[in-house]
Order: C-alpha cells, then structure tokens, then sequence
C-alpha cells in the first residue's frame, strides 16, 4: 500500500486504540456527601505570618458563621459531549454567590453502558469499510472468497466518497451514542433536580430555592440529632 492508504488505515487505527482506552478508564465515583473535616482537606494550606498570633478555636468558628454553605456540597452532573458546560459553570457561580462557602463540584454524567459499548462498535466498523474499499482485493482472498462480491466494486469506484461518507456517519453516530443528556443536580449526595426526569434545565431561581430548602431540612435534621431526639 501507499502512503495515503496506510494514513487511511492507520488514523481509524489510532483512533479506535484511544476509544478502547477511554473505555476502561474508571467513571468519577458518584457523588457524596462532604463533611467537615474532608473540606478542611481539599482547602490549599495558607501562608502562615510567624509574627501574627495563631486564631483560637472559638475565632475559627466565628469566621465561618457567615458561610450559610459551608460543610455542604453540590454536584452537577451533565452531559460535556451535549454543550451543557456553559449551564453548569453559570450555576455553579450562582451558587457559589447565594451560599458561601458551599462547595460546587461539576462532572461529565455518562451515558449508560450498552450506548458506550456500542459507541466503541463504531469505529471498528468504519475501519472496516475504509479497509475494504482500500484494500478489498487483498483480503477477500484471504476470507476464502474467490472473487470480490459485486457490491465492492460498487463502492471501489467511488473510493473517496464511500470513505468520507462512512467516516461523516459514523461519527455523528457516535457523537450520538456518547451522549446521556444528562444535567444532575445532588445535595450532599441526594438528588435535587435531574433533567432526565423534568426533561428541561433547572431555573436559577428554582434551583437556589431547593438548595436552600434542602440546607434547612440538613441543619434540622443535625439539631435534632445533636439534642439526642
């Protein structure tokens, strides 16, 4: 083979090994709920004055009273193949604003796995029609055939198109196939909103509220378990 057949083969070749790869890898693990001494973790080491006295424990807690977030986490999980990045970093910033303190963490939601399997079916079969058209003659004989079917002939004749119109298909259905569609929201590990089920986005407005009703029922719930009820 040439030059431009073996560019032919060897880029869906490359592109199917990066595919499989992405596969195995792990999905994020789902979401949970932060506690106080995990936050504390994540937080980057300040820069410590030696001169400065250190804060009491009781100036600690003072300077936290007005974060109506702090200890809490909110998980948004989207669709990144879908364009729905944008959204999700806009109400991420909404949030961060009307609960400082709160810790807003964005990540890709997957589509379930038969669509990703099958997503990775496609390449393989686009690097077999591309094989094909490029090098037919070659491997029906080793199929044991001992003449070309008709139809390769069909598609040998217009080489290029039949690559370029295999390639074009084949990614807008992959495309199609590794999008969920997804825009998950989670307080502290329990479901807020799911686009999958209202089959829209969340209102900025709408989603503050139930945060904020959510963080009410949170803070009750640990008053109640702290007076033993």
């Amino acid at each position: 083979m040439d030059r431009a057949q073996l560019l032919l083969v060897g880029l869906p070749l490359f592109l199917l090994c990066s595919d499989l790869f992405s596969l195995f890898t792990s999905s994020p693990p789902p979401p949970k709920p932060s506690h106080h001494h995990h936050h504390h973790h994540q937080q980057p080491h300040p820069v410590v004055d030696p001169v400065a006295p250190f804060p009491s424990h009781s100036e600690r807690l003072t300077s936290n009273i007005g974060d109506v977030g702090y200890g809490n986490t909110v998980n948004i999980n989207f669709c990144s193949s879908c364009s729905y990045k944008g959204t999700a970093v806009t109400l991420k910033n909404m949030l961060e604003i009307a609960f400082p303190g709160v810790e807003v963490i964005l990540a890709n939601y997957p589509p379930p796995l038969p669509k990703r399997l099958l997503s990775k079916v496609v390449p393989v079969v686009q690097i077999g029609v591309v094989g094909v058209v490029v090098a037919g003659e070659q491997i029906f004989p080793m199929l044991g055939f001992v003449a070309p079917p008709p139809w390769y002939f069909n598609l040998r004749a217009n080489r290029f198109g039949t690559i370029a119109t295999t390639w074009l298909l084949g990614n807008a259905l992959q495309s199609f196939l590794q999008s969920s569609g997804a825009f998950e929201v989670y307080f502290n590990g329990n479901l807020v909103f799911s686009k999958l089920k209202e089959g829209r986005f969340p209102g900025e407005i709408e989603l503050k509220d139930l945060i904020t009703r959510r963080m009410a029922n949170s803070k009750l719930v640990s008053s109640a378990s702290e007076l033993g009820l």
